[in-house]
């Protein structure tokens, strides 16, 4: 919101109402020719190669393609004599949905703001839950490689530091006189874990699930770079940065910011993952909550990327990875 030389008030637009943030729409995905869904996959998956098929077994270029007629796409290596497709030793190997499928569930997941349902997403695709379910979560983990090996403050000199818990909730008996109080620590379920999130100001957010706040200090400490001036509450789990890092604290019971010092883009990081969890997943704790916390950092540092742009940065990260970490063999019990 600004003012003009007349004094006249005008609101700035919202990038997401903006024809800049909308590059990509699901209807231009159902129009595309099954050449041009093809097409793209392959430069996404062989880049170097402008689409032509590179063998992932012997990594030969010498390739034909072996497709049976109305079939997915299929290519033979002549050097091995092994077959492959454009996601084979991918996070989409061994797809059941044709490649358009994957477009469409990534600019589905993509275009919303805070998170996605997968009752919804099982029925925009007419897929069940279960393959819903699994898609997301590859798709959260093809976010998460944008997050490997992240450092905090190489271009940015300030960040902030902030934990929220999630999980481990119990419900409360029925009769008052049986009901516990579970704040105390013997009360409490054990699953309950803290997400911890280190966000630059104007930069990158990077998350971490821990039991406490007082576990991620040395997390802090390996993943921000030193000389960084960090924010944070007046919770005692931050009184060890003091040693390494310039730190300054913000009482919230005061103010939100004070002489400088606010923690209100942690805050926001939080505002977001909160709102997913109430609004879309409903329970976001376990064995994927760091999965969870990636994919809201990943929606914040991209929510003013346009749509397509931010497909194709999905897409190129889950064609370039290997099988899912999370989800090989999962459903066979292979992993708890």
């Amino acid at each position: 919101m600004y003012f003009t030389s007349n004094m006249v008030m005008i609101v700035a637009q919202h990038f997401l109402l903006s024809r800049q943030a909308k590059t990509l729409s699901l209807g231009k995905v159902f129009r595309m020719p099954d050449a041009e869904v093809e097409t793209l996959f392959r430069k996404v998956r062989w880049p170097d190669t402008d689409g032509a098929p590179v063998c992932p077994h012997c990594g030969s270029l010498d390739a034909y393609d072996c497709r049976r007629p109305g079939k997915a796409p299929r290519f033979r290596c002549r050097e091995c004599k092994k077959d492959f497709s454009i996601t084979s030793g991918t996070l989409f190997a061994s797809h059941k949905l044709p490649l358009r499928g994957y477009l469409a569930a990534i600019a589905i997941f993509c275009n919303e703001v805070k998170g996605k349902s997968m009752l919804a997403m099982s029925r925009d695709l007419g897929v069940s839950y279960k393959t819903s379910f699994v898609l997301a979560h590859k798709l959260r983990e093809s976010m998460a490689e944008d997050m490997k090996g992240r450092v905090i403050g190489d271009d940015r000199p300030e960040a902030e530091v902030d934990g929220a818990y999630f999980g481990g909730y119990v419900k409360p008996s029925n009769l008052r006189e049986e009901r516990v109080d579970r704040r105390l620590r013997k009360n409490m379920s054990g699953k309950r874990k803290v997400v911890v999130v280190i966000r630059e100001r104007g930069g990158e957010t990077l998350p971490g699930v821990f039991q406490s706040e007082s576990q991620a200090v040395s997390w802090i400490k390996s993943r921000v770079v030193k000389g960084t001036t960090l924010h944070a509450d007046e919770a005692s789990s931050w009184n060890d940065l003091h040693a390494r890092f310039e730190v300054k604290r913000i009482n919230h019971e005061e103010a939100y910011s004070l002489d400088g010092a606010c923690t209100n883009q942690a805050e926001s990081y939080f505002s977001r993952l909160r709102r997913g969890e109430a609004g879309h997943h409903h329970h976001i704790s376990g064995a994927y909550l760091l999965r969870y916390a990636q994919e809201a950092a990943w929606r914040e540092d991209n929510r003013r990327t346009d749509n397509g742009e931010q497909v194709s940065r999905v897409a190129k990260n889950a064609l370039a990875k290997r099988g899912s970490v999370d989800f090989t063999g999962y459903w066979q019990r292979h992993k708890d």
